[in-house]
């Protein structure tokens, strides 16, 4: 078996610039020409409102022709980066690729389409881009309708299109035409589950037929379908790469380590609220996990979060959210179904949440919680801590049928004062 990828001591640097004393002002054409002046007399001195910031750091593997292989990895990680310098979009601050055949990556909707031109020239624009020529696309033209469900809006302006008919047309044309590696990152979030099904056979068809994927999932188990190796990657670094089995092992006890207690006064608020309660504490209870924010599939959910109110609430709503790592929300539970409330003096308070049957598709999740009353909203935090699904046996046949699953689970509340 010959070679499609060959990666050795990949590594990408940005320089992230910091705006002194942390405001943002209004930059002129004289601040940028005196900065480019400055840099003239400073070329070995990194600016002290700059940070060197490495998205890859020394990265090498190989990729056999014909494999199917996953990237996985939290947020961050390095992945998208990584898809980006191997499909010429970015280059690599050091180190070397070599590919060998023609790639079509699918990393953003819509990638190489014209809003203007209808569904059927960006088929074939869409296919030049990817290096096919016409009567190859032709060819293929059918069969990529056929897959994007577009039949009626093929003469449409794509800029008419919804966000699931750019992603549906997009995939189509990447996959049905004959590159030899197809690198797909996770924009198949955006489809529907039977579209995400869909997608995901089509890649499995791909590489039974000799061809190279390149699939960036947290989707576990879709990764564990489709891939026989995977690369993990962490902080921009290589971790571990080997079968499929043994790196989502090593993801899961990594992903054990993080801690079961999280200072919430820290963390970005996604609005300023009206300071009558803040959000101080989450513990992780769940004992299967000994406080690690790592489940498997269609266990117990158990966490308790930390309030203190400086003033009289008068019915408040203390609640949490669950979201895809896309920001699509998925559930929004609050104690105004299960455990009403008509007010809460100052004071140090601790709900219990407990969520007996945690039904939800292996892969990786958001979870966030809020304070409002009728009136107004108190604190809210949207990103508090990433919750990582693992595969089980229960959820193997779960997955045939739906790739996530929207959740309503039922939660039982409890409110204590401290």
């Amino acid at each position: 078996m010959s070679l499609a990828i060959r990666v050795e001591n990949l590594s990408k640097r940005y320089l992230l610039r910091h705006q002194a004393g942390g405001r943002s002002r209004y930059v002129a054409l004289r601040d940028v020409l005196a900065d480019r002046a400055k840099s003239l007399f400073q070329k070995n001195r990194l600016d002290a409102t700059r940070e060197e910031f490495w998205a890859l750091k020394d990265v090498s593997f190989e990729i056999q022709r014909g494999e199917a292989v996953g990237i996985i990895g939290r947020n961050g990680a390095g992945k998208s980066t990584l898809l980006k310098i191997l499909s010429r979009i970015t280059k690599p601050t050091k180190g070397r690729i070599e590919i060998d055949g023609r790639l079509a990556s699918l990393l953003e909707v819509g990638t190489g389409f014209h809003p203007e031109l209808t569904g059927r020239e960006n088929i074939f624009l869409n296919g030049a881009i990817l290096g096919m020529h016409r009567t190859e696309i032709a060819k293929k033209f059918d069969e990529i309708v056929a897959f994007a469900e577009v039949e009626k809006f093929l003469d449409t302006p794509v800029k008419h299109y919804s966000s699931g008919m750019y992603m549906r047309l997009a995939f189509a044309v990447a996959a049905h035409l004959d590159q030899e590696i197809l690198i797909v990152d996770e924009v198949l979030a955006v489809g529907d589950a039977a579209f995400q099904k869909k997608c995901l056979g089509k890649m499995n068809d791909v590489s039974q037929s000799g061809r190279t994927v390149l699939f960036v999932s947290h989707n576990m188990e879709a990764i564990s379908r489709l891939c026989t190796r995977c690369i993990y990657l962490v902080k921009g670094g290589l971790k571990m790469q080997g079968a499929t089995r043994d790196v989502l092992n090593a993801y899961a006890d990594h992903s054990k380590q993080t801690a079961g207690e999280i200072d919430l006064t820290a963390l970005p608020r996604a609005f300023e609220g009206s300071a009558e309660a803040r959000l101080v504490r989450l513990k992780n209870l769940s004992a299967e996990t000994g406080g690690a924010w790592c489940f498997e599939y269609g266990t117990p959910l158990e966490f308790a979060v930390d309030i203190s109110v400086t003033r009289p609430l008068a019915e408040p709503e203390i609640g949490y959210q669950l979201f895809a790592v896309t920001g699509m929300q998925l559930a929004s539970t609050t104690t105004t179904q299960e455990l009403p409330l008509t007010s809460l003096e100052p004071g140090r308070y601790q709900l219990r949440v407990k969520i007996p049957d945690f039904f939800l598709n292996p892969g990786t999740y958001v979870l966030g919680f809020s304070i409002a009353t009728p009136s107004h909203n108190v604190d809210n935090i949207s990103e508090v801590v990433q919750i990582e699904i693992m595969p089980s046996a229960r959820s193997v046949q779960k997955s045939l049928h739906r790739i996530w699953a929207p959740m309503t689970p039922s939660a039982v509340f409890q409110l204590n004062r401290l």
